[in-house]
């Protein structure tokens, strides 16, 4: 069973860390959810999730990938947590899958491990690089292993992506078709 590590710190938009959470186990897809904070973490819209586990007494190459949800303040808390940077670099030296939506690709970019092409919360881009940026393009990229999405409006159909790469497409049709994507 594929093994997902998702991060999460004060201020995480809470639609693409649920989002994420469910899609993915739906599939059958082991989730932990890991904090860098309190294991009562509050969203930006003040909606408290509880973690599982706290990020410094987990191993990231436990998992097959890691994800970031975006959200304005939990993007700076993750770009500026040495553990968080630490752990995507490690990821990225195994071939391991890393995700990121919204503002999260901010993070990647810190840690050096964003590939060319890459998507984001709109503005975003500015903080980041304007090369290999698709804008409008694409809901998400898929850059070999680093798989990154614009926002709150496409955290279902990332996960839905994250399937694929994780399971196969008969497990992506079956989930999609159970929550009524067209």
């Amino acid at each position: 069973m594929p093994k997902v590590l998702v991060v999460i710190s004060t201020g995480f938009e809470e639609i693409e860390a649920i989002t994420i959470i469910d899609v993915l186990r739906r599939a059958q897809i082991e989730v932990v959810i890991a904090t860098i904070n309190d294991i009562l973490t509050v969203g930006a819209n003040a909606i408290v999730i509880q973690a599982n586990q706290y990020l410094k007494n987990l191993n990231p190459l436990d998992f097959d990938m890691i994800v970031l949800p975006g959200g304005g303040t939990n993007t700076q808390n993750l770009a500026s947590s040495t553990l968080v940077q630490n752990s995507l670099k490690l990821m990225k030296e195994k071939n391991r899958y890393i995700a990121a939506i919204c503002a999260a690709p901010y993070a990647l970019h810190t840690a050096n491990v964003l590939n060319k092409n890459y998507t984001c919360y709109p503005s975003f881009e500015e903080k980041i690089r304007q090369d290999g940026y698709q804008g409008d393009n694409q809901e998400v990229v898929i850059d070999e292993k680093v798989i990154t999405s614009r926002g709150p409006a496409t955290a279902m159909t990332f996960a839905l992506e994250l399937i694929k790469l994780l399971k196969d497409e008969n497990t992506y049709q079956k989930v999609k078709d159970g929550l009524l994507v067209k």
